[in-house]
């Protein structure tokens, strides 16, 4: 089965030739829930914060404090709103997106088979697992044989019991420091990646170190780097020189928050979440210094605070407001062509 898909892209809908790609979002959600992962507590000046309404007054609060939300953390239920702005996106320029929630964060690839069909986008389903503290008991149980074979049965029979494939491993998630766990499931992608000659998503944990410890697993177990993007630089590099350096380990570079210009970072509270303009910066940084055929870039949008409907930029913002800036600041068309034509195109092609 895997020598049937060289040369091809598979989306929920099937095998396309990848010159159908057109512009492709390699990192969203469409259908996710990441309730289990969301802050324990309120800001103490909003202990009530969980119970509010989602409505403009406290809109504000939402976005500053996103994971202290509940109701924020659930796409469930939202599969209209998310049809309505895919529609968007196709009538803006866009073409294909890249679906990678995993299990852990509530995957549904017969919803994105559904979604597909009723807007025309290519969707690329993702196989694999989220974080260790999302995974259930049995994955923890599991052999890496037996996380292989599930990862493969997922691109080449289908998923969950259907006969939806995915078409990339990940995001494959990892915490810092990496747990056994998740160590192991770095292993078993690894092994899936090179039986298969399938593209490879990595969500690193928060911290500097965290996308080079990646690396040097999968590289270690027999993984192509070079067929891997190393998700959420944005948040996770922020000096110049260290960037160069992670550059040189040879993965596909990926700033996927666009679209998020509130600094406070929830989660890591230490850390700055830099502004469009930022990422823009980084990313031209890496252009600069010979790498415009590794960088990728995407939204993550996977909270409603980030949809159309509730306020947000939506799926279209990089067509809409980001090239746009990117343009402005020195980056040549042919660039941005790379960075949402061709890399994707090359990165998802299977081998």
């Amino acid at each position: 089965m895997a020598a049937d898909l060289k040369g091809k892209v598979q989306t929920v809908l099937g095998c396309i030739d990848p010159s159908q790609l057109g512009r492709t979002l390699t990192h969203e959600h469409l259908w996710c829930d990441t309730t289990p992962l969301g802050m324990p507590t309120c800001p103490s000046f909003l202990p009530n914060l969980k119970s509010l309404p989602f409505n403009m007054q406290n809109l504000g609060f939402i976005r500053q404090f996103p994971y202290s939300y509940t109701p924020n953390l659930t796409l469930h239920g939202e599969e209209q709103h998310v049809i309505e702005e895919l529609k968007f996106f196709k009538q803006h320029g866009g073409s294909s997106m890249v679906e990678c929630t995993t299990l852990g964060i509530s995957n549904n690839v017969g919803m994105l088979k559904t979604m597909a069909e009723k807007t025309g986008v290519n969707i690329i389903a993702g196989a694999g697992y989220y974080v260790d503290s999302s995974l259930p008991p049995e994955v923890h149980g599991a052999t890496q044989e037996q996380l292989v074979s599930t990862m493969v049965q997922d691109i080449t029979q289908g998923a969950a019991g259907t006969s939806i494939r995915c078409g990339v491993i990940g995001e494959i998630g990892t915490s810092w420091p990496i747990t056994a766990t998740e160590k192991k499931v770095l292993q078993a992608t690894a092994a899936a990646q090179t039986q298969l000659g399938c593209p490879v998503i990595i969500h690193p944990g928060r911290n500097k170190e965290a996308p080079a410890e990646v690396i040097r697993i999968l590289a270690e177990a027999g993984g192509d780097i070079s067929r891997t993007v190393m998700s959420h630089l944005d948040r996770t590099i922020y000096d110049k020189g260290e960037l160069s350096e992670f550059a040189k380990l040879g993965s596909y570079l990926e700033w996927d928050l666009f679209g998020i210009e509130v600094s406070y970072y929830e989660q890591v509270t230490n850390l700055d979440m830099p502004s469009d303009a930022q990422r823009i910066q980084m990313i031209k940084h890496v252009l600069d210094n010979g790498y415009e055929d590794r960088v990728v870039i995407a939204h993550d949008v996977h909270t409603k605070h980030r949809l159309m409907h509730y306020g947000g930029h939506g799926y279209s913002h990089i067509l809409l407001n980001v090239v746009p800036m990117m343009l402005a600041r020195g980056i040549s068309q042919d660039q941005v062509d790379k960075m949402l034509i061709h890399n994707p195109r090359n990165w998802l092609t299977f081998k």
